[in-house]
This record gives C-alpha cells, sequence and structure tokens, in this order.
C-alpha cells in the first residue's frame, strides 16, 4: 500500500480513538510531565499494572523540579516492582538537564526531547504529539504491528529499517490531531490488533483497509525475527537470617540491575556447598531451611533460582544487616528477588 493510500486510515482511527479511549489517570490533562512519566512506566509493563504505581509516583514527585531533586534511592524504591531500574534513574537526570537547560519545564519539541537521557524516539513522538500536538510519529511495538497488517508488510519489524520505513510513512500522513492519531494507533495495537493470539477484526475501524486481513495472513504478520539467544544463568539465593536481621548487598554502579539492593547469591557450580559460602563470607550457619525454586526473566538473561533461609552464628562487615521492616520501606529490591522477598 502506497503512503497516499495510507492516508485513509487517519480518520477513522481519530474518530475511533475519540469514541473508544480509555480514561487512564495521565490522560485526565495534556501535562507533558504527566505523559512523560506514563510512557516511560509503560515500556515492558501493563497499563493496568501500572496505574497503582504512576499514582503513587504523582504524589510524591508531583513535579520535574521535585524529580531532579530527589535522592535516587527513594526513587528507586518508587519504582520498586516495575524493573528496569535504569529507566528510573534516567528520569531524574533528564530532570536535572531540564532543570539547568529550560528552566524546568519540559521542552516542547520532539528534537529537544529525543536528546534528553533515557527519551528514544517513541516516547519524544508520543510527549511531542500528545502534549505540543507536534506531528511526529509514536512508534513503539502496537503501531509497528498494526501499520505492517495494514499494509501487508513481511519486513522483519525488529530490524531498525523497518521502523525507519513506517516511521517515514506515518510522517507523511500526520494531521493536525497528531496525539490522537498517535494514541489511537497505540491503543487499537492494545485492544484490537492485538499480539497474541486472533486480532478481533470485526471490531476494527480499519478493516476495510487491511492487507493482512483481505489475505488471511493475520496470523503471520508482523514478521519478528529474534536473532539472540537467551543466556541461563543458575543462582543460589541467600536469606541470611543473624537475630532479628537480614543480609542485603548493593550491587554495583554498572552491569544487570546497577545500583540496586540484593539477597546475597552465586552462581550455582557443581560441587560448591553451602559451608564453602558461607566461609568466604566469614559466617557461619546454625540453622538451614530451603526456600524453594524461582524464576526470572530478562530481556536476554533467565536466572534459574534456588533460594536458602539460613540463620548464622554472628554478622559480618561485609553485608548490610536490616530489619524487615527497612528491607520493605527503605531498600529498592528487584522483582528478580520477589520470590524470596515474600519469604521473609
Amino acid at each position: 500500500m502506497e503512503t497516499v493510500e495510507l492516508e485513509k486510515i487517519v480518520e477513522p482511527i481519530v474518530k475511533w480513538y475519540k469514541e473508544n479511549k480509555r480514561m487512564l489517570p495521565w490522560r485526565k490533562q495534556k501535562n507533558p510531565y504527566a505523559i512523560w512519566i506514563s510512557e516511560i512506566m509503560l515500556q515492558q509493563t501493563r497499563i493496568e499494572a501500572v496505574k497503582v504505581y504512576y499514582e503513587r509516583f504523582m504524589r510524591e514527585i508531583p513535579n520535574i523540579e521535585t524529580l531532579a531533586n530527589i535522592e535516587e534511592e527513594v526513587l528507586l524504591k518508587l519504582w520498586e516492582g516495575l524493573g528496569y531500574y535504569s529507566r528510573a534513574k534516567n528520569l531524574k537526570k533528564a530532570a536535572i538537564k531540564i532543570c539547568e537547560e529550560y528552566g524546568g519545564n519540559m521542552p516542547k519539541y520532539y528534537e529537544q526531547l529525543v536528546d534528553l537521557p533515557g527519551i528514544g524516539e517513541y516516547t519524544a513522538g508520543a510527549i511531542a504529539s500528545i502534549a505540543y500536538h507536534e506531528r511526529v510519529p509514536a512508534v513503539d511495538g502496537n503501531v509497528l504491528r498494526v501499520i505492517s497488517r495494514i499494509i501487508g508488510s513481511t519486513k522483519d519489524i525488529l530490524l531498525p529499517d523497518t521502523k525507519r520505513e513506517m516511521t517515514a510513512k506515518l510522517k507523511a500522513i500526520m494531521p493536525k490531531e497528531a496525539g490522537d492519531f498517535n494514541e489511537g494507533l497505540m491503543e487499537l495495537g492494545e485492544r484490537v490488533c492485538i499480539p497474541n493470539g486472533e486480532p478481533f477484526c470485526n471490531n476494527c475501524p480499519l478493516q476495510a483497509y487491511c492487507v493482512a486481513y483481505k489475505q488471511g495472513l493475520t496470523n503471520q504478520i508482523p514478521v519478528r525475527i529474534k536473532k539472540t539467544k537467551r543466556k541461563y544463568e543458575e543462582r543460589l539465593i541467600f536469606v541470611l537470617e543473624w537475630k532479628d536481621k537480614i543480609a542485603i548487598q548493593k550491587r554495583g554502579e554498572k552491569g544487570l540491575l546497577a545500583g540496586m539492593y540484593e539477597f546475597p547469591n552465586v552462581m550455582k557450580k557443581e560441587g560448591l556447598i553451602i559451608k564453602q559460602i558461607l566461609q568466604t563470607w566469614n559466617l557461619e550457619a546454625e540453622q538451614k531451611e530451603a526456600l524453594g525454586k524461582a524464576k526470572h526473566i530478562f530481556s536476554h538473561i533467565e536466572w534459574n533460582m534456588e533460594g536458602w533461609r539460613i540463620k548464622v552464628k554472628n554478622k559480618n562487615e561485609q553485608f548490610i544487616w536490616a530489619k524487615k521492616e527497612e528491607i520493605i520501606e527503605k531498600y529498592a529490591i528487584p522483582e528478580a528477588f520477589g520470590y524470596y522477598k515474600n519469604k521473609l
């Protein structure tokens, strides 16, 4: 389908969105700060799950200045449960830059927004179009799926070239109501032109224009060719108890879960026994209890975990020894350790 024909989807999408959009907290007003926070939270997280985190975050951090000045550990605690903690760190970095360069006001143009830490092309497009009506696309996975099906494209949507091509097609037809058009495409992808299972084509305002529907290709389009294999790690997780305190440690400032707090853990190796591990930490066990197995999947790594609760006779200086209440209220423990956190 050529660009001139793609123009036909604009009016139906905008009309459908106005009639069917969900009343979400960040849609109550076109507040660029609220849109920014919601869009970052919605990456990798379902809308229903985000609502509670969003409302709590906005109560505690209602504006850019507060975000720029908040202590990182308080910020990470508020972000706990959303995962991908680098997103929260980038929020603070961007807020600092906005305060320094834009007087604490969210910049209005796409080119300014995309230059901020943690704000990529999609998020910049969403903020610029929804809050400021700039005629720029906001192309995420939902939009790529919808447009691929509409034009019958069999190009791999995971390739940057495919995204660039789709973005160019959309930019050429972007209407004055750019925000409604972008949100309409995203909403359609989330609720009608869904990624898993059969799309609800009979409820789609674009059915008459959709090549994939007409040719019976909705189960084959979009094309996604994953090239990277997931790495698997076997890990032993330790809930170490000394008196009324539990051991945690802070991860390094680079790499996976950088700067987060965790229960002490090691890679599981053949022949490695718990006594030896404790000795490396200068600890001695008094009582042991198996906590069961758990799994957590990151983007490229899968942790298969085996947990142990161990009462120890002494504490060391290597770990932070905190009360259960402190761990729950003060320290941000990543969701990867959620199964064992719930065992406290």
